[in-house]
């Protein structure tokens, strides 16, 4: 019996099984599906759809699958989907070396992940691609033309991105909006009217009364958003309420009025052919109200916002300012703190005058862990300057001052009680502790 020369000249069905068994690896795959971003193949060919269809092809050719991995990321750029990192991991790992999938492009669309594909081929880890019309092996021949298609596919998006681009640029030159539509307007669905807006039927109105009791009532942010929030109830189309931020973004929206600019911060605007919510002297006369609201919230700082949190929900504690009529005819201001609801509307925590927050919090010095090094630092500098100041007005000397036996304690609860706002910040910004309030209670955690 004559034996070949080299293993390469054996092929199915000829003699020596025994020694065929021996060299030839069987191949275990990786059902790997992607969604794809055309939108004819958004239809056909889901996810699902793709592993049905790769499941039918595994059972017509006796494939072995012993993983299946689905993907939603873009393929378009190296490193940014981590289902397909986790593929190469466990490729290197050895727990599969072969890959089924609909077509060369859901591996790659990209240089980057298209290299490691063919490393990993050249290095005889990665036995076999299978798609549903091709194969590739470690073959040059088909890696050459596995490369050619996964360049394709790169140059198909390079395009197709350039090709938006443009389009995009013709539609904002003839006034079409080429985004979500801001709040109060609402994107027309039908292809043939693609990049217009109209006019939200329910929430134009009050976009419109927004900008009005701004210019004309006087309103603040603040005062607006609660009236949307609790008042009305407004929600966006994604069923949200409107963050203060989004308030202050709408009302500032040179959109409302009809023009806009694309891309933004561009320079460059357009006349918008949608159909403006407010006048462009209503849109001005809110914004030089905004601008005097803003000025208003920039100097007027309360000393404890922002510092401690709600002991019921864990929102953070907001402030604000209530004045009461006297008998005698003069007018007091009170500040309360209370919950910010920013995490539940309908917390009932209850609201704390500040001078009894300042009492509980001089009460909790004892109990609090001061950051020592910085107000001991502070203290030095304030008694530097009360040195100063009886040299040159007083004309007392140092050997005469009474502030030694002052402690940090103390020094602390002065500041609480007669420090501006901003020597209350700072020293609440040495406290180490978590501070909350819970119905008109005080407590550090």
């Amino acid at each position: 019996m004559t034996y070949p020369t080299s293993l390469q000249t054996i092929r199915v069905g000829t003699a020596l099984p025994l020694t065929r068994k021996l060299i030839e690896v069987k191949v275990k795959y990786c059902l790997y599906a992607r969604k794809s971003s055309e939108s004819e193949e958004r239809q056909v060919l889901s996810i699902d759809s793709q592993i049905k269809e790769m499941m039918q092809l595994a059972e017509r050719e006796n494939l072995e699958i012993v993983a299946v991995k689905r993907e939603s990321h873009s393929a378009k750029e190296t490193n940014q989907r981590p289902i397909f990192n986790e593929i190469i991991e466990e490729l290197r790992q050895g727990k599969y070396n072969g890959i089924l999938t609909w077509a060369p492009d859901r591996i790659s669309r990209n240089a980057g992940d298209l290299g490691k594909i063919v490393d990993l081929m050249d290095s005889g880890v990665l036995q076999d691609i299978r798609t549903y019309g091709q194969r590739f092996t470690n073959n040059p021949n088909e890696k050459f033309l596995l490369m050619i298609l996964g360049s394709q596919a790169k140059l198909e998006n390079d395009n197709r991105g350039i090709n938006v681009k443009r389009g995009l640029r013709t539609r904002v030159e003839m006034g079409l909006w080429p985004g979500v539509a801001p709040v109060g307007y609402l994107n027309q669905k039908h292809m043939d009217k693609k990049c217009q807006v109209i006019l939200d039927p329910g929430r134009a109105p009050i976009v419109r009364k927004m900008y009005e009791k701004m210019a004309y009532e006087k309103w603040s942010g603040r005062k607006i958003h609660h009236w949307l929030k609790f008042e009305l109830n407004f929600k966006t189309v994604g069923n949200h309420n409107l963050a203060l931020s989004n308030i202050y973004k709408i009302l500032q929206n040179p959109f409302y009025y009809g023009v806009f600019e694309y891309p933004r911060k561009s320079g460059n605007w357009y006349q918008g052919k949608h159909e403006p919510i407010v006048t462009k002297e209503l849109f001005e006369q809110a914004n030089a109200q905004l601008k005097r609201d803003n000025i208003a919230r920039q100097s007027h700082e309360f000393a404890f916002t922002k510092l401690m949190v709600c002991g019921l929900c864990g929102s953070g504690i907001s402030a604000e300012e209530k004045y009461k009529l006297l008998k005698d005819g003069t007018t007091a201001k009170y500040i309360y703190y209370g919950c910010g609801r920013s995490r539940d509307r309908h917390c009932q925590n209850q609201y704390l005058r500040e001078d009894e927050l300042i009492t509980q919090l001089a009460n909790l010095l004892n109990n609090i862990d001061l950051n020592q090094a910085g107000v001991q630092q502070k203290f030095a500098e304030e008694l530097k300057r009360h040195n100063r100041f009886q040299r040159a007005v007083l004309g007392m000397s140092s050997s005469t001052a009474i502030h030694q036996d002052i402690d940090l304690k103390t020094y602390a609860k002065y500041i609480l009680k007669d420090g501006t706002n901003e020597k209350k910040r700072e020293l609440m910004g040495c406290f180490k502790s978590k501070i909350t309030v819970t119905r008109k209670v005080v407590a550090i955690e």
